[in-house]
């Protein structure tokens, strides 16, 4: 029996294949949107305390590999995720009234909070943050420099407008604007605000920070 040997002659002809980069250069961009992305629908399913990286990379359609390469727990995955939320801040109103401004920050934030994710995930990562040190501080971080960071915009520029008084109290301010609507969202979970709560929360808050 004759047997044929094979040749490099005898393959199709194929162009090199280029060796993938290693490190760093490896990590794309679009898997790691899905990784975020099946976090916050994990955390929204079973919460953190239940929530592994084999059900998150399971949800992404990615391997555990592909987690474990961009970050090593899930503490540090949701850690990232929460850091985040914080530069990406929300838009700064600038309608030419205090008032104005906070009808518009009401909105989109009572928008936001009232997602079905957002709903679920932000009181579970508040609980966590009750026994976690290092959640509560990227908690606090995020809250800080996301919702009172545009505050405390709206803030400066009705005290440029002459709406409030020059020694207000910046943090009496934050505490006013942000306060109400956080407790009403997420605290006691009100399913659905009062019609024209909104127009009415902003015209108080407003009349408030006048008067301080």
């Amino acid at each position: 029996m004759l047997v044929r040997m094979t040749t490099n002659a005898d393959e199709p002809q194929t162009r090199p294949r280029r060796r993938a980069p290693a490190g760093a250069a490896v990590l794309r961009e679009d898997v790691t949107e899905a990784i975020r992305a099946a976090v916050f629908e994990e955390l929204a399913a079973v919460g953190y305390a239940r929530m592994s990286i084999e059900g998150i990379a399971r949800r992404a359609g990615v391997g555990k590999t592909a987690v474990y390469r961009r970050w090593r727990s899930k503490l540090h995955l949701v850690l990232d995720l929460v850091s985040a939320l914080a530069v990406q801040g929300l838009p700064v109103p600038d309608t030419g009234s205090l008032e104005g401004d906070l009808r518009l920050l009401y909105e989109v934030t009572s928008r936001a909070l009232r997602h079905p994710v957002a709903s679920q995930v932000i009181p579970d990562l508040q609980a966590e943050a009750a026994r976690n040190p290092e959640i509560a501080e990227a908690m606090q971080k995020a809250l800080r420099e996301g919702q009172d960071g545009v505050a405390s915009k709206i803030v400066v520029q009705a005290r440029q407008r002459g709406e409030v008084r020059e020694g207000l109290d910046e943090d009496l301010a934050l505490d006013l604007i942000s306060g109400p609507l956080y407790w009403r969202s997420v605290v006691i979970r009100s399913p659905k605000l009062p019609k024209g709560y909104l127009a009415a929360l902003a015209r108080a808050t407003a009349e408030a920070l006048k008067a301080v």
